[in-house]
C-alpha cells in the first residue's frame, strides 16, 4: 500500500478546484469505518454474550430477534439508499452530511443495548428491551449513517486505482476495531471464580459499551472533517423505483446477485465463527489469553496484505485473488476440524493461516462494489449508488443475522446451559465442530461462487472502465 498522497489534480465542481485526493481522505475514511465498528463488531462478537450470560436470555430468543431485524432491514436499507439517491448535494457534498447528522443518535443507541442495571428486571422487560433498542440502532440509525458512508466513496473519487486504496484503508479500520475490541473486551468483561471457569461481569460489560460508543462518534468526526467528495453526483430526478421495479434490477444485475450471494455465505461464516470463538475459547479451551491473542492475529495480517493487495489484484485480478484466499481459508477450517486440536496455541497458528485467506477478500471487498455499480452503469445504463449499497448492505446484514440466529439455535441444540458455570464434554465438542466444519465448508462455497458466477473478472473491470471513461468525455 502507498502511503504517500497522490499526486493527482483535483477534480472540478461547479469550476472550483477540489483539494487533490490523498493521505486525508485514506485516513478520514478509515475512521469511518473504524466508528462503524466499534459498535458493529461489538455488538456481533459480544452483544450474545451479553443477552445470555448477564441477562440470562436464551440463546434461541437472541436468534429470533436477529432474524426479525432483519427483515426490518430489507425495507429501511433500501428506502436510506433511495433517499440518499434522491438527496442535493449541499456545500459538503451529498454524502457526508448525514455522517454528522446521525453520528450521535446512532452512538447512544449503541449504548443503550448493554444496560447491567436491568438485570434485575423482569424477563419480559428485557425481552421488549432488547428488541427495542437493537432495533432502533442497528435498523435505523446504524443504516442512516452506514448507507451514506459506504456510498461516499464514489463521490470521493472516481479512479479504480484510488477506489481499492480506499477500500484497503476502510478495511484496515475494520481490523483496528477488530484487535480493539477483540482483544481488550475479553481481559475486561471476563474474570475467572475459584475453580477457574470464565464468568462475566455486567457492570463492565456497561463500561466498555460506554467507552465505545464516544470512541465510535469521535471517528465519525475525524471522518467527517478529513474526506472531501469530489465527483459530483446529481440527485435521480425521475420518480423511485417501486420496490417490484428496484427487486427487477436487482435479479437482472449478476454481478450484484453474485457478490450478495457471497456476502451472505462470507460473513455467515465469519460472524458465526466471531460468536463461536468466543464459547471455544471460555468452555473448550478455557483460555482467555489464548482468545485475546486470536483477535489480534488479524491486525499485523491486515497491514501486511494490504502493502501488496492493490499490486497483486491490479495484476490477476480482485476477483481471482479473493477465490485464491476463500480456498486457502476454507481448507484450513477443514484441516483443524479433522485433527480436533487441543492446544489452544496450535489453533491459533492454523487460524494465522485462515486469517490471511478471508482478509484478501475483504481487503478488496468495497472496491468489488464500485466495480458492480460501474457494472450497473455500463449495463443498464444507470448508477444507483445508494441503492446498490442499500441492497448490498442489506445482504451483509443478513449473513450477519443468520449467523447470529444459527448460533443462537446451534448452541442450543448442542445444549449450551447460559446460566452454567462450566459446559459439558458434549457440549464443548459440538462447539468446536460449530467453530471448524462450518466456516470452513461455507468458504470453499464463497470461492466456488466467485469462481463460476461473479462475472466482473480483470479484463470485464477494466473493459467497462474504458467504456465510463470514453461516455464521460463524450458528455
Amino acid at each position: 500500500m502507498d502511503l504517500r498522497e497522490v499526486n493527482n489534480l483535483g477534480l472540478e465542481s461547479d469550476k472550483t478546484t477540489t483539494k487533490a485526493f490523498g493521505i486525508k481522505d485514506k485516513v478520514g475514511y478509515l475512521c469511518g469505518d473504524l466508528g462503524n465498528d466499534f459498535m458493529f463488531l461489538f455488538a456481533s462478537m459480544y452483544l450474545m454474550i451479553f443477552y445470555t450470560k448477564v441477562w440470562g436470555v436464551s440463546a434461541s430468543l437472541v436468534g429470533v430477534l436477529f432474524l426479525v431485524s432483519r427483515c426490518i432491514d430489507a425495507f429501511t436499507d433500501i428506502t436510506m439508499g433511495r433517499i440518499v439517491d434522491k438527496a442535493k448535494a449541499t456545500e459538503d457534498g451529498k454524502f457526508k452530511p448525514w455522517i454528522k447528522r446521525m453520528a450521535g443518535p446512532v452512538a447512544i443507541s449503541s449504548f443503550l443495548m448493554y444496560q447491567y442495571s436491568l438485570t434485575g428486571a423482569s424477563m419480559t422487560v428485557k425481552v421488549v428491551v432488547m428488541f427495542a433498542t437493537y432495533i432502533l440502532w442497528g435498523s435505523i440509525f446504524y443504516t442512516s449513517i452506514n448507507i451514506p458512508y459506504g456510498s461516499m466513496a464514489s463521490a470521493i473519487t472516481d479512479k479504480p486505482d484510488e477506489r481499492a486504496s480506499l477500500s484497503t484503508w476502510r478495511s484496515l479500520g475494520a481490523a483496528f476495531a477488530s484487535v480493539i475490541i477483540g482483544t481488550i473486551v475479553p481481559q475486561v468483561i471476563y474474570y475467572a471464580d475459584a475453580n477457574g471457569n470464565q464468568l462475566v461481569s455486567g457492570p463492565k460489560f456497561t463500561l466498555v459499551a460506554g467507552i465505545f460508543s464516544i470512541c465510535a462518534l469521535v471517528c465519525y468526526m475525524v471522518c467527517y472533517k478529513l474526506t472531501t467528495e469530489r465527483v459530483k453526483l446529481e440527485p435521480v430526478e425521475k420518480e423511485s423505483a417501486s420496490l417490484a421495479e428496484t427487486f427487477k434490477t436487482v435479479i437482472s444485475n449478476r454481478a450484484l446477485l453474485s457478490i450478495i450471494a457471497a456476502a451472505i455465505v462470507l460473513l455467515l461464516s465469519s460472524f458465526m465463527s466471531q460468536t463461536m470463538n468466543t464459547y471455544l475459547f471460555a468452555d473448550y479451551f478455557k483460555d482467555i489469553n489464548a482468545l485475546s491473542m486470536l483477535n489480534m492475529i488479524g491486525l499485523p495480517v491486515n497491514l501486511m496484505l494490504a502493502s501488496v493487495a492493490v499490486k497483486i489484484s491490479a495484476k490477476i485480478g480482485k476477483k481471482e485473488f479473493s477465490a485464491i484466499g476463500m480456498f486457502v481459508a476454507g481448507a484450513g477450517y477443514i484441516l483443524i476440524y479433522f485433527l480436533k486440536l487441543e492446544s489452544s496455541w496450535a489453533f491459533l497458528g492454523y487460524y494465522t493461516v485462515i486469517t490471511l485467506g478471508v482478509a484478501i477478500f475483504n481487503m478488496l471487498i468495497w472496491a468489488k462494489i464500485t466495480d458492480v455499480i460501474d457494472y450497473n452503469e455500463v449495463k443498464f445504463g444507470e448508477r444507483n449508488d445508494g441503492i446498490i449499497y442499500g441492497v448490498y448492505s442489506f445482504s451483509r446484514k443478513i449473513g450477519q443475522a443468520l449467523a447470529g440466529g444459527l448460533g443462537g439455535f446451534a448452541l442450543t441444540f448442542v445444549g449450551y446451559d447460559s446460566l452454567a458455570a462450566s459446559q459439558t464434554v458434549e457440549v464443548t465438542n459440538g462447539i468446536y465442530s460449530l467453530s471448524t466444519l462450518f466456516p470452513g465448508v461455507c468458504y470453499l462455497i464463497v470461492g466456488l461462487i466467485l469462481v463460476f458466477a461473479y462475472p466482473l473478472s480483470r479484463k470485464v473491470v477494466e473493459e467497462n472502465t474504458r467504456i465510463l471513461n470514453e461516455k464521460r468525455a463524450n458528455n
